[in-house]
């Protein structure tokens, strides 16, 4: 008997999910076929009924964790717009604190797969570049200002200093975590400091 066109989804979904845990914890590379469809549950065969390589299941990954990151940022940029709050210093709060620094499976996936991407197929490049370009447009948005190239630029430099600080936040955390939340404190407070400026 065959699978329903429901359950097929469901399986798909839950071999992204396990593959996305893994990938955002070890790295793409540091995780094979076999381990990746025991944590799905499923045997190597029944992976091949839903991707026909890892590259396709990468690139499927990489859509699903665009999609999630881009629901944080606009479920931050909204709930400040609620709370009368400045959207970019929340923003700048949320993504340099403990939290965000110890949330790797849940937390920006800019970051999270920054050091794999370069070495990940044609279409996992492509979801993440889409995914990067669509961050700074939405972070533009809440800069003040008129002149949409300069806050396109100020975009791009609060978002490059925010993940460079987040991601050797993380890089140091457990060898020297009085260094890690200084990076992420330090990083914090010269961005918020410049938005005042």
């Amino acid at each position: 008997m065959g699978v329903s066109k429901k359950q097929a989804v469901e399986n798909k979904r839950a071999i992204v999910a396990a593959a996305e845990k893994l990938f955002r914890e070890r790295g793409v590379a540091d995780v094979g076929l076999s381990e990746l469809t025991k944590a799905a549950g499923f045997t190597q065969g029944g992976f091949y009924n839903h991707f026909e390589s890892k590259d396709a299941l990468v690139a499927a990954v990489m859509e699903k964790a665009m999609e999630q990151g881009a629901a944080l940022l606009l479920g931050s940029l909204g709930a400040s717009k609620e709370e009368a709050v400045v959207p970019i210093k929340r923003h700048i709060e949320w993504y340099l604190s403990a939290d965000h620094q110890a949330s790797i499976a849940e937390g920006c996936p800019l970051v999270a797969f920054a050091g794999d991407i370069r070495r990940l197929g044609k279409e996992a490049r492509q979801a993440y570049a889409q995914g990067l370009a669509w961050n700074v447009e939405e972070l533009a948005k809440v800069i003040e200002g008129e002149d949409l190239q300069e806050k396109k630029k100020k975009a791009i430099a609060m978002f490059s200093q925010m993940a460079g600080a987040l991601m050797l936040s993380r890089a140091v955390a457990e060898a020297d975590p009085v260094l890690a939340d200084e990076i992420l404190r330090e990083g914090k407070q010269q961005l918020l400091q410049a938005i005042d400026d």
